[in-house]
């Protein structure tokens, strides 16, 4: 499904999450293009992670079109700003998106099938609007069971110490990685990124009630563990545990009920993203919190670079390895090799699994 991420001003940043996720990982859609005017004309891969991805990234819908010649079929509003409402500005660019003939699809916590704007323009230009946040209807929704405790391969989650800090990248990579040492190894997203990226398996925590959001992560679990016969299953996190904002993390905690836990920091940053005034916990006080409330071992830190140097980033791990006694890596600069030793070494069957292959 060919499409276009619209993340203005925000790509390669916090807010652009949604649009970062997409250019590194994407088995669901098409990714043709990132619109950006600010950093039009560069590639997408090598402006995050200094590797070419063959995602350009255009000054505007119209810039894009003209470029590749034809009208790609969906145009995804790539920004997760906490100011979920659209301005004035950004409803016009995803109107005039319309009129040019795409389909709408919507990460935000507001619902454009909701707006009779929105409904209006659709049935105008003969398109179609996705909520991916809308959350399912009530019949539809699971308790809680604690079926979850029958599941007998490992279960993953990796949790952080903010929002926005890697998860979803790390737990997607750490899959891929395991893939390729030959295990059958499923990913469960939690959050509406982790599906638009093709995840088959996942639910969106953060728009359900508290009755139902640890129902809905154990029930993507076992739909995963019956539907694939995996040798180990990895959940994405949401938030962090320790943050006042966020409750997604206690929903995904208690609906996974995790074997491991593999924890994401990034060591520059001062403060919680979108709160300023909330400083950042240190990891020895979130694998304290995560290990009392899990009933389950912080197994590995994983760093998030942002605002790092290689040289600040290298003596960082020297230093976490030896304060926390725990593996520590980069999995965007180091890959995944420390991760998957570590959990051969906690769940020796994986390592027998994957010497059978």
């Amino acid at each position: 499904m060919k499409s276009l991420v619209y993340c203005e001003g925000e790509f390669g940043k916090i807010d652009g999450k949604v649009a970062n996720g997409l250019a590194r990982h994407s088995e669901k859609y098409q990714i043709l293009g990132i619109i950006d005017s600010t950093k039009a004309g560069l590639d997408a891969g090598e402006f995050l992670d200094g590797i070419k991805n063959g995602i350009p990234i255009f000054q505007s819908s119209e810039d894009a079109i003209e470029t590749l010649g034809f009208v790609p079929e969906y145009f995804i509003y790539g920004i997760a700003a906490i100011t979920a409402f659209l301005d004035h500005y950004d409803r016009g660019i995803i109107f005039s998106a319309m009129k040019l003939g795409m389909n709408i699809i919507n990460g935000l916590p507001e619902f454009f099938t909701e707006d009779e704007e929105f409904v209006q323009k659709a049935h105008d230009y003969n398109v179609q609007i996705y909520d991916m946040r809308k959350a399912p209807m009530r019949k539809h929704l699971h308790n809680f069971t604690g079926r979850i405790h029958k599941v007998s391969i490992p279960v993953i989650t990796v949790l952080g110490t903010d929002c926005a800090v890697g998860k979803r990248t790390t737990a997607v990579e750490l899959v891929v990685a395991l893939q390729q040492a030959g295990l059958n190894a499923e990913f469960i997203a939690t959050g509406q990124t982790g599906l638009l990226q093709g995840a088959k398996y996942g639910t969106v925590v953060d728009v359900l009630s508290s009755g139902f959001a640890s129902g809905e992560v154990e029930n993507a679990i076992l739909n995963a563990y019956k539907g694939e016969r995996p040798d180990i299953i990895v959940v994405e996190g949401q938030g962090a545990l320790s943050h006042p904002a966020y409750t997604s993390s206690h929903a995904i905690i208690r609906g996974a009920v995790p074997d491991a836990v593999i924890l994401q920091h990034p060591p520059k940053r001062k403060n919680h993203c979108d709160y300023p005034t909330l400083p950042m916990p240190t990891p020895e006080s979130e694998i304290e919190l995560i290990e009392v409330f899990s009933k389950t071992k912080v197994i590995a830190i994983t760093i998030n670079h942002e605002d790092m140097t290689d040289d600040e980033l290298e003596k960082t791990i020297v230093e976490y390895e030896k304060t926390y006694r725990l593996p520590t890596t980069d999995i965007l600069k180091y890959g995944c090799d420390k991760l998957i030793k570590k959990l051969f070494e906690i769940f020796p069957e994986l390592l027998e699994k994957s010497k059978q292959i």
